[in-house]
């Protein structure tokens, strides 16, 4: 064990010094995927503990992302669809995502929080937590800003951007055929969850599943994507530094 470590610490360092001077992602989104799996693999009767063990591995994450210049990271926790699941394991893991949001915000702590999702899903008391705690942090003006994604969904994003922009219109009084006539891209953006950052430009999955589930579909369009086979308590460092050496390695083209 201790000749395995020092041989990661020595990888680390190579990984860190391979990307001195390349180019690294503004924002990293990332879905912490393979808790339960991770649980269960582990001999654990409850999945709540692979959750729990996955919420200290955000923190871990965040620092990564604050050493290697990362400014943005948005973290894919909750999905819309999850909110069906048996009341039995969503109470337990809304609770532990409120203790996240509640421990990442605290005073020693440097991040800057915002959500982004339909938090009106939520029991009113986790959401009113969830929102304080990130409201708590609005002065942390320098620090990586952390995007918390609960109760989530990319097509409910569009969605909620679409409405918003209508109402906008309603409000200035226009008219319906003047509104699909000029209507254009840029406009629906405008109104999204993240309009005010940079899209991603790394997307990283783990668990070993190759699919976006739903995860900032209007902002991804040009992300690069970073699939690991790895669940998501044992995704270490050097995982994350392969995954911005990939980046690094990349020509992007943005279409063209």
């Amino acid at each position: 064990m201790v000749l395995r470590n020092l041989l990661y610490r020595v990888y680390e360092k190579r990984l860190v010094n391979k990307l001195a001077g390349k180019p690294v992602p503004a924002h990293v989104g990332v879905m912490v995927d393979g808790n339960r799996r991770w649980a269960r693999e582990m001999g654990f009767i409850n999945p709540n503990d692979g959750h729990r063990e996955g919420a200290e591995h955000i923190k871990r994450l965040l620092h990564w992302c604050d050493e290697a210049g990362v400014r943005h990271v948005t973290i894919f926790l909750l999905s819309t669809e999850n909110m069906s699941r048996p009341a039995a394991e969503l109470d337990p893991l809304l609770q532990i995502i409120q203790d996240l949001a509640n421990e990442l915000a605290a005073p020693d702590q440097p991040w800057r929080l915002r959500t982004i999702g339909a938090l009106d899903l939520l029991p009113a008391h986790h959401a009113s937590a969830i929102k304080k705690a990130a409201e708590s942090t609005s002065d942390r003006r320098e620090a990586l800003v952390v995007n918390l994604a609960i109760c989530y969904g990319g097509h409910r994003e569009i969605a909620d951007a679409v409405r918003a922009l209508l109402h906008e219109y309603e409000r200035e009084g226009r008219d319906l055929g003047e509104i699909a006539d000029s209507l254009e891209a840029e406009d629906i953006a405008k109104h999204l969850y993240l309009n005010d950052q940079p899209a991603p430009d790394l997307l990283i999955r783990t668990s070993g599943e190759q699919r976006l589930s739903g995860f900032l579909l209007w902002q991804s369009a040009y992300s690069e994507f970073y699939f690991c086979d790895l669940n998501w308590p044992e995704f270490r460092k050097v995982d994350f530094l392969r995954a911005l050496r990939s980046y690094a390695n990349r020509q992007r083209r943005y279409g063209t």
